[in-house]
């Protein structure tokens, strides 16, 4: 049964990786051939496969699992909710960045923003969820939890 679900769009993102797409398709069309031509058209490529994988984060909490995927779901985590302990609400520093990162707590998925609800597993890893809605998340967490104890 699914408790809670919610989809984080990084505009940030959208408009950064959007913004830098439209400029190598400008300079494409200015290169139009030559050398750079393929490395222009590659790095557009990139970008554009970029934006598509990240351009969202949703979690989805039920009473099984805690789900994680960015975009459309190419890229995710999911977490049986008997190997969760806890869960808090952090705050992370900016240079943390967005998308996917190896924190000193552990692994961070993030695509905007600096607030997150922070998995304590019962082997001690830590993993953080960046989140608009951290109150909401960790609530839902919660509530799965206590009906599992």
């Amino acid at each position: 049964m699914q408790i809670y679900r919610h989809r984080q769009v990084g505009t940030l993102i959208l408009y950064a990786l959007g913004l830098s797409a439209a400029m190598f398709v400008a300079l494409l069309a200015i290169v139009q051939s030559g050398p750079g031509t393929a490395v222009v058209g590659v790095v557009l490529i990139i970008l554009l496969v970029c934006l598509f994988l990240f351009w969202s984060l949703t979690v989805e909490v039920t009473s099984e699992r805690l789900a994680v995927w960015f975009g459309p779901g190419v890229i995710r985590k999911v977490f049986p909710m008997e190997k969760i302990r806890d869960a808090q609400i952090v705050r992370n520093p900016w240079y943390y960045g967005w998308g996917i990162r190896l924190t000193p707590h552990g692994w961070l998925f993030n695509v905007s923003g600096f607030d997150a609800v922070e998995l304590q597993f019962q082997d001690n890893r830590r993993f953080r969820i960046g989140t608009d809605e951290p109150q909401q998340l960790l609530a839902a967490i919660r509530q799965v939890l206590r009906h599992a104890s």
